[in-house]
């Protein structure tokens, strides 16, 4: 991972590759953003660097990238500015967003070179952790699988990469400035914002890690390495285990695979009398559909089905990592589904961890199914809340688009501390309903519950049928990431191409609210 320094010191003096510097959107060119940074920087420029940055075809508008070469003399050789938009009313800062995006994209831009000083406008801590952020963010890569000979090396652990990354194409060394680095509330957003990134990109490797090394047995091993690494409790049930607990949802996704399945207990835990918040996540390692195989051009990223159980991971693991003073339990349903001989055929019925029946009529419909047998078991812990995390339908994608996820409940309050938890970190969600008469459309002739309904509010309907499998009293929301959990375009702020991280973020800003009482609110 990329290392992240505070420092007291003038951009112009500290000696990196590049100094990055915000510039705003104004009516006749960039303007440059006000404080002691910049008005160092611009002297250094004879006061002409906005000019020289408008001439060069910089407008200041958000995301924007311009790199200008430094005066003799200058810590860095080459200053990076980056558009933040408009100015803010008011004489306001900037949002923290604005600044998170912005100094994920100046990251992103200056690929492989070691050290960049980010002289982004910071008003307080707050600011301080969005560019902190933005910058870790921006600037991760991954390459685990690219061979300097031509031969793909494998997965390596995350133990075994340096403090600076595992390759050469990204920033190394993130120094920020503006705020005074020795101040302990710096140094402490400092540290948060580290974490959040570097378990941010933990799934983000897990996401872009191609399904032949990411089986579930392999993905139980990243947990059990990430629970001896940080003190957690863990358990692991196999395949064996699993069929003697009755766990026919997962049994029945995983039995077409010769990877056989696994369900994850991890566990961080605070003190006695702290508040328990149960994390679920959809583990589908690589989902082909099973017997009702996806059409072709669907298939190629579906190693990214495992979203919501990488970010259930990450966020237990943060949550140690911080000491936050909350229980939060993750269980990762895994799976892998496939077509074969023993697959589950569509007409099939499972018996559910539960007891309860389901017919299944479309296999493709398979995290509902592991997710039901995890949601079940966490129940039966008692949770103060429960929220599962899946990249669940394609439906949720027509309804919110690629950067929005979806969020259920069956409680309005705690549906809206989840939303709002997002939108703290900058992740975008949007509440989306339960209707109950859509619950009928998942009747069976032969079972308690069919595993498909309505097509039209598929996404409903699959939060519809996760509820049948919360335990009554139990408060909980549905979380389906499938839009922003994998980024097939172009990067843009700090979002790469490929696996995102979606959801980490909201996760651990709902672990911190749970431990401020804001379940018992």
């Amino acid at each position: 991972m990329t290392v992240l320094t505070l420092s007291d010191s003038s951009a112009a003096k500290v000696r990196a590759d590049a100094v990055v510097v915000g510039i705003a959107k104004g009516e006749d060119g960039p303007l440059l953003t006000s404080g002691q940074e910049v008005s160092a920087l611009d002297a250094a420029f004879g006061g002409k660097l906005a000019a020289t940055l408008g001439t060069l075809g910089a407008k200041g508008a958000a995301d924007e990238v311009t790199k200008v070469p430094a005066p003799e003399k200058f810590g860095s050789p080459l200053v990076v500015a980056v558009g933040l938009g408009s100015l803010p009313e008011g004489g306001e800062g900037f949002e923290a967003e604005t600044l998170r995006r912005a100094a994920g994209s100046a990251a992103r831009a200056l690929g492989s070179l070691e050290h960049a000083v980010f002289a982004l406008p910071l008003a307080d801590a707050a600011a301080l952790a969005a560019v902190a952020e933005g910058a870790l963010l921006g600037a991760y890569s991954f390459s685990d699988f690219r061979g300097t000979d031509g031969d793909a090396k494998g997965r390596k652990s995350r133990k075994g990469k340096d403090a600076k990354g595992s390759g050469a194409d990204h920033l190394a060394e993130v120094t920020v400035v503006g705020l005074p680095g020795k101040a302990k509330a710096h140094r402490d957003v400092a540290e948060r914002a580290r974490v959040l990134a570097e378990e941010t990109a933990r799934t983000r490797d897990l996401v872009n890690t191609p399904p032949n090394a990411l089986t579930p047995e392999v993905f139980a091993a990243e947990a059990q390495a990430a629970a001896k690494e940080h003190g957690l409790k863990i358990e692991v049930l196999d395949e064996q285990a699993l069929a003697k607990g009755g766990y026919g949802g997962i049994l029945g996704v995983g039995q077409g695979s010769q990877s056989p399945p696994r369900l994850v207990r991890i566990a961080y835990t605070h003190a006695k009398g702290a508040p328990t918040l149960a994390l679920v996540g959809k583990g589908i390692t690589y989902d082909s559909g099973g017997i009702s195989l996806k059409p072709a051009g669907h298939n190629e990223t579906m190693k990214c089905d495992m979203a919501g159980a990488g970010a259930v991971l990450s966020a237990v693991v943060a949550a140690a990592r911080l000491g936050l003073k909350a229980n939060v339990t993750g269980w990762l349903a895994l799976a892998e589904n496939m077509p074969s001989g023993s697959a589950t055929r569509p007409g099939d019925v499972l018996t559910m961890y539960s007891g309860r029946t389901v017919e299944v009529l479309n296999t493709d419909a398979e995290g509902r199914l592991v997710m039901a047998d995890a949601i079940t078991r966490a129940c039966e812990e008692e949770p103060d809340a429960l929220v599962d995390v899946a990249t669940l339908t394609g439906a949720m994608m027509v309804a919110l688009g690629k950067r929005i996820f979806g969020v259920m409940a069956n409680d309005d309050a705690f549906r809206e501390l989840v939303h709002t938890s997002a939108a703290e970190t900058g992740e975008q969600s949007w509440p989306m309903p339960l209707p109950d008469e859509m619950i009928d459309s998942m009747k069976s002739s032969v079972a308690d519950i069919a595993n498909v309904g309505d097509r039209m509010g598929g996404g409903l309907a699959a939060g519809l049928f996760l509820r049948e499998f919360v335990s009554e009293g139990t408060t909980w929301a549905h979380l389906d990431i499938a839009g922003p959990a994998f980024h097939e375009g172009a990067p843009f702020g700090y979002t790469p191409k490929g696996g995102t991280g979606t959801a980490v973020r909201a996760l651990v800003r709902l672990a911190e609210r749970t431990a401020d009482g804001a379940l018992s609110a």
